[in-house]
């Protein structure tokens, strides 16, 4: 049968199937549903725990020998099989179809009790014969990937769950900051849950903890050349610099800021309002406060300029030459970075 993740505990709180099925590309929540089933199949006895990765060259009688072999000390036994492909091929496909009916003719777990894991399966895959077959046979759990639009609502609830909540602004924070991984979002809920006491975050302590991630952090420079801040600029693309971040990386961050300027210049300039602009673009907090400053300061010829600019320093960083700049490439990203922040 085919359940959704969300009603996976109320499953568990009544009996163990004796075949998992876990298949989804959000690393997280596939990890978290496994580790729901590895911990109750632990408290039903299931003391001993069989890993099986289906890579190249595997030879698929293993699977089926694991599930006939006997404990050796009678202990009941968890299986546990990882198909990072998702494609097990025409051998593995029947393996799988005939695991399946093996399983099936018990769907309470005995001695032995299953878990596969797979990534998010394409179309033409989940309508071959080894997956209906497990399907039928198992508890099949397909997680879908958390879209951009649904993170606050889930970000609000994992903040919840350790007592603490957060306003839209600052959730949009940290989903700029973490870039839909949700991996990277739970170690940061986390570290919230370990620096500050139940209650109301406010944006100032989110920003404090997530850009504390780094010493210098990129996204932090945009701030100091919008902000016109120039000593501040110097030190953190000299910090970034020594630190060996990726100067493809750091010139990304650079001219996104530059291509939003630019939009808003050109919008502004056709009479659009800027605050409208600014809810379109996404662009909120401390970031919203210092944009209008540098629209004021900054000549639409300014920012042309810097984008053609820019193109040359990629051109740089891949070993081409540069009409506009001479030096290494750092350089001429630092050159740029004053152009903008210049007042």
């Amino acid at each position: 049968m085919q359940l959704r993740a969300e009603a996976l505990d109320d499953h568990l709180a009544k009996s163990l199937a004796s075949l998992y099925v876990i298949t989804s590309d959000e690393h997280l929540l596939a990890m978290e549903a496994a580790d729901r089933i590895r911990a109750k199949a632990r408290s039903e006895g299931f003391t001993e725990r069989e890993v099986l990765v289906a890579e190249r060259y595997f030879k698929w009688g293993e699977l089926l020998a694991s599930n006939q072999a006997m404990s050796l000390f009678g202990d009941r036994k968890l299986i546990e099989l990882r198909l990072p492909s998702g494609k097990p091929g025409k051998e593995g496909g029947q393996a799988l179809q005939e695991y399946a009916s093996t399983c099936a003719q018990n769907k309470a777990a005995g001695d032995t009790l299953t878990l596969i894991t797979l990534p998010k399966l394409d179309w033409a895959a989940q309508k071959s014969a080894w997956v209906t077959a497990l399907q039928q046979a198992g508890v099949y759990i397909d997680i879908p990937l958390v879209e951009r639009t649904q993170l606050p609502n889930w970000l609000g609830q994992r903040l919840a769950a350790q007592g603490q909540s957060a306003d839209k602004m600052a959730l949009e924070f940290m989903i700029e900051r973490v870039e839909g991984n949700l991996l990277a979002a739970h170690q940061e809920i986390r570290k919230l849950a370990l620096l500050y006491p139940e209650g109301r975050l406010s944006i100032e302590q989110i920003q404090d903890a997530v850009l504390n991630v780094a010493r210098y952090d990129v996204f932090k420079l945009s701030e100091a050349m919008l902000s016109g801040d120039v000593a501040r600029l110097v030190r953190m693309l000299d910090g970034l610099k020594g630190e060996g971040e990726a100067l493809p990386f750091v010139l990304w961050a650079v001219m996104e800021e530059i291509r939003i300027l630019l939009k808003l210049k050109l919008g502004t300039s056709d009479g659009r309002p800027l605050g409208m602009m600014m809810k379109e673009y996404r662009i909120w907090g401390p970031r919203e406060k210092l944009m209008a400053p540098a629209l004021n300061r900054l000549k639409l010829s300014t920012l042309q300029q810097a984008m053609s600019q820019g193109a040359q320093i990629d051109r740089m960083i891949k070993g081409l030459r540069s009409k506009k700049f001479a030096g290494d490439a750092w350089d001429a990203l630092l050159q740029l970075a004053l152009k903008i922040a210049k007042k």
